[in-house]
């Protein structure tokens, strides 16, 4: 055991990923529905180990924490300017007035309490679940006019009362708005009623055309022997297809078989006879059954060998920016497509015939892959799934960021700035933007992300807490209980003040004042528990921009909170 800590104390690299390995498999860990999540865990085990007296040089903590900082920016960037646009724009002022008022509640609470600025800090990184905040927070208290003892304990609070707040912050935001948010919008049912009439009103087109009224389904292909006599003499493809569109049901003709030869190359006017084999593509619930009218449903290898690509397509070109889904179906490009995924700012999103494409989203589509690959360059860019990243855009935005966030004006002698975090965001946030403008470049995938994200936060975290160690117990004897009550008032009361902002200043439609209300506080469990609570998916259309207002505002605050209790 002493050559173990000798080892740690050594080589602190592998006192840290020590935390990391057991902070993400206890994390991982449920009973019944409770959970710690990983960030709590990783702090936790980080202060356990901290406890060997471990030393960590600070710019490790600091690479982690830009690196996760730029990662969040990218991810929200297309959203946050997006909504900055006119019809955002309501959305926008909700998610400010929300983050304002956790704000101001978390700072009255801890002058209530006569909190120091790292209590308060860490106060409102866990009640608001924002783990960002303490990096930022301690880059502000790093650049006070104070003695470095005074810094040294603010920072080690932060922390504490951090993670004496974080659950409740994370299980009761979930509760709050998935339990009391139907109550106060006017009861559960009447939420579940208003979300399915969403769901109908968003997926009917404007024109009540047939064939674009439901949620994303599977796509499949099966294949058909032609048995009615509907087909008389014979039917164009092109009359099947109106026919099914006629019966409120999007299928195309993707193959056929006429006696021995399998025709590829499908075009409107080709013939279909009795005795044919064809191919059909479409949402599961509309192909399934089609034996019932065509004829019997067969299994023939040779038939359905053939290639069919799902690709994934950023949407960047005019034509389809800002546009309604059932408009991009229409446009000829996209016979014989599918449309089964959509994803904004990381985020799903139902996939309904009104719902509005933004620039920057990624539609999933599938179908023949000619036929897929042309209609993607028709929208947008490929994104192929890919392992590498373009370091040199990750790189040059953080040093960019960091460069003006360094700078700093003083006001009564306090140096007042962003600090190189806080430049590391708004980097993170122009940048995604402009790649959603320039998809050609500056990629970072999904899984790159999510490494960048997760990863950077936990590495930081980690440091943080094994840092934090030695002063964690006395700290916690110092806050008391007491904190963990006044963390469930700062978390619940700006919630329950944004359902209020929803219904009665900004009158959302339930399903958006649910959603707007968990993206301001960028709370994805609740959004998750809000979703299972009333049935539907409705509540993602709210979220996705006041996530990327929320997740900006918030971090920033870790500033601001610092300066006004000092």
């Amino acid at each position: 055991m002493e050559w173990i800590i000798h080892l740690l104390r050594q080589h602190s690299e592998l006192a840290i990923f020590l935390t990391i390995a057991a902070g993400f498999w206890i994390g991982k860990m449920k009973i019944k529905q409770f959970s710690l999540g990983i960030v709590t865990s990783v702090l936790l085990v980080g202060v356990l180990v901290g406890q060997l007296n471990i030393t960590i040089e600070e710019p490790v903590k600091s690479v982690f924490f830009l690196l996760f900082l730029f990662a969040i920016g990218y991810k929200v960037g297309p959203q946050f300017f997006r909504g900055l646009k006119k019809d955002g724009l309501p959305q926008v002022g909700f998610a400010a007035l929300m983050c304002i008022g956790c704000l101001i509640i978390t700072w009255l609470l801890a002058i209530l309490m006569g909190y120091n600025a790292g209590e308060a800090a860490g106060l409102l990184a866990g009640a608001q679940t924002i783990s960002a905040v303490i990096g930022v927070a301690e880059d502000t208290i790093n650049g006070l006019n104070i003695s470095s003892s005074q810094k040294s304990d603010m920072i080690n609070i932060i922390p504490v009362a951090y993670a004496v707040t974080y659950i409740f912050g994370t299980a009761g935001s979930a509760w709050v708005l998935s339990s009391l948010g139907p109550k106060m919008l006017g009861g559960l049912e009447k939420v579940k009623a208003a979300c399915k009439e969403l769901e109908t009103r968003m997926g009917t087109s404007e024109a009540d055309e047939p064939g674009f009224e439901q949620a994303r389904r599977p796509v499949v292909f099966r294949a058909y022997r032609i048995e009615n006599d509907w087909f008389g003499n014979g039917k164009t493809v092109d009359q099947l297809e109106s026919y099914f569109i006629s019966q409120g049901k999007r299928l195309f003709v993707e193959r056929m078989r006429h006696g021995s030869s399998i025709v590829n190359d499908i075009i409107p006017g080709q013939l279909l006879q009795k005795g044919d084999e064809v191919v059909l593509s479409g949402r599961r619930e509309f192909a399934i059954g089609e034996e019932d009218w065509i004829g019997e449903e067969i299994v023939d290898p040779q038939l359905l060998d053939f290639p069919v690509e799902v690709l994934p397509v950023m949407i960047h070109k005019k034509p389809y920016s800002n546009q309604k889904l059932d408009f991009i179906r229409r446009q000829s490009f996209m016979h014989g497509v599918s449309i089964c995924r959509i994803k904004r700012a990381g985020i799903d999103i139902p996939v309904f015939a009104q719902t509005t494409i933004d620039c920057g989203d990624t539609l999933e589509l599938v179908g023949l892959k000619k036929e897929v690959e042309s209609a993607a360059k028709e929208l947008g860019y490929i994104d192929r799934p890919t392992n590498a990243t373009d370091m040199t855009f990750v790189g040059l935005g953080i040093l960019l960021g960091g460069i003006i966030g360094a700078l700093a004006i003083h006001i009564g002698g306090v140096p007042i700035s962003l600090s190189t975090s806080g430049g590391a965001l708004i980097a993170g946030l122009v940048f995604g933007w402009w790649r959603s403008k320039r998809p050609t470049f500056g990629q970072i995938p999904e899984s790159s992300l999510w490494v960048l994200n997760n990863v950077g936060l936990n590495m930081f975290i980690a440091v943080v807490g094994i840092s934090a160690g030695p002063s964690f117990v006395q700290g916690l004897k110092e806050v008391g209980p007491m904190l963990f009550i006044i963390g469930a008032l700062a978390t619940s009361l700006p919630l329950l003040l944004g359902l209020i902002l929803a219904r009665y200043v900004f009158k959302f439609h339930p399903a958006l004042s649910l959603g707007c209300t968990a993206g301001a506080r960028t709370t994805t469990a609740a959004l998750g528990a809000i979703q299972e609570a009333v049935g539907s998916e409705t509540p993602s259309l709210g979220y996705t921009v006041t996530y990327a207002v929320g997740n900006t505002l918030l971090i920033i605050w870790g500033v601001v909170i610092v300066l006004l209790i000092n």
